[in-house]
């Protein structure tokens, strides 16, 4: 469900507004009737755990470079020529 207010009433009435949002309504805020903001839910963020991934993929840096000589050419710092 979507609600409509005003201005004045969204800064009057912000906790009630946003108790409204936490229930799952979407909140429009309009300036002498055209829209301007939505209030709406956050979406939680899913948790990203950083190196879950380490020792379980292995990844030979050297053999990806050699395969493609033009690739190894723009990262030649690193590796050299192929």
């Amino acid at each position: 469900m979507t609600t409509t207010v005003n201005i004045h009433y969204a800064k009057t009435h912000l906790s009630k507004l946003l108790a409204q949002v936490e229930a799952g309504e979407t909140v429009v805020i309009a300036r002498a009737g055209k829209p301007i903001a939505e209030l709406a839910a956050v979406k939680p963020r899913v948790d990203f755990a950083w190196g879950a991934w380490e020792g379980r993929v292995e990844y030979d840096h050297e053999a990806f470079m050699a395969a493609d000589s033009e690739v190894a050419a723009m990262f030649d710092d690193e590796i050299g020529p192929p």
